[in-house]
């Protein structure tokens, strides 16, 4: 592990842990160069994911993106930074133990909207705009009609 303070590659760890949520391992670590500490999280990875997009296109699945996917949704709500992590570690958990090592993006959008469903409505509906590519006001208003038991069902592509 690089030295985030002067690019040494001779890192040392000092201790490890497992995180409360046990999704990841936390190390201590000190540079001999500079003197530098610091603390790294290394999470298990059961297997490489491959992300299918709509377009056919194949990429790695990028769990950072997945997490700012998120974090947009979730900006300036009172959610804690905890209950992020734990939503973001539980959907790649998910992905990881299915099997299949190729997932479709569709899948993805799936599981987080699941995930912010239950965690907190304004996140859900803006990651549901994006998602579903709302492209009109009353796009909205059906989404949120439903989503107050007003419509249809939520899960329904065709309400939308």
């Amino acid at each position: 592990m690089r030295c985030p303070y002067c690019g040494s590659l001779a890192t040392q760890v000092k201790d490890s842990r497992p995180t409360e949520d046990s999704a990841a391992i936390r190390r201590r670590r000190v540079c001999p160069d500079c003197g530098g500490r610091f603390t790294t999280f290394e999470r298990v990875q059961l297997r490489e994911l491959t992300v299918l997009k709509k377009t056919g296109r194949r990429v790695p699945f990028d769990r950072d993106k997945l997490v700012r996917s998120v974090q947009v949704a979730l900006r300036k709500r009172p959610v804690e930074e905890e209950r992020i992590e734990r939503l973001v570690s539980g959907i790649v958990r998910r992905l990881e133990s299915q099997g299949e090592s190729e997932i479709s993006s569709d899948t993805i959008g799936k599981l987080v909207m699941e995930g912010l469903r239950s965690l907190d409505d304004v996140a859900y509906v803006r990651f549901a705009s994006v998602y579903r590519n709302f492209r009109e006001a009353k796009d909205f208003e059906e989404f949120v009609d439903a989503l107050s038991g007003h419509g249809g069902d939520m899960e329904d592509d065709s309400a939308v």
